[in-house]
């Protein structure tokens, strides 16, 4: 039976290789991480850009096949893993509003052309703030 068990959870996360390398394969493919490195100016740490989006994919993956597992630093390492988390949707949201020209659209039909620097920064405020809100009430304990 441990077997059946063993290939199961095995098929998983090679799916998830799978699933995640294309999923990162078209992140680059429509230029999110180069221009996020490029917009960064730390285009000498590439090798560094690569390991970390190879390992968060490894490590997201056998986090979510084997969610039974207990973590070391229990709330300490979500903590550190949420703010992490947090930090790579905005960029890459950011990025993909950039690459798509949103924000200058947006900026040109509402006539903003000082404050653009507060007007990213109250946004992503507010993602923050919708965020804690969505964590703090329990939200997902009511479903």
């Amino acid at each position: 039976m441990w077997v059946n068990h063993v290939i199961l959870a095995l098929m998983g996360l090679f799916a998830g290789f799978a699933v995640s390398a294309g999923t990162f394969a078209f992140l680059i493919a429509i230029g999110v991480i180069p221009r996020l490195i490029g917009k960064s100016n730390t285009a000498r740490a590439v090798f560094s850009y690569e390991t970390m989006i190879l390992l968060g994919g490894v490590v997201g993956n056998v986090i979510s096949t084997y969610s039974d597992m207990s973590m070391p630093a229990g709330r300490i390492l979500l903590i550190i893993f949420g703010f992490c988390a947090g930090i790579f949707v905005g960029c890459i949201a950011v990025s993909l509003a950039e690459i798509i020209n949103t924000f200058p659209i947006v900026f040109r039909r509402y006539k903003l052309s000082i404050g653009l620097a507060w007007a990213l920064a109250f946004m992503a405020f507010g993602k923050m703030a919708g965020a804690l809100f969505y964590f703090w009430t329990g939200y997902m304990s009511t479903l």
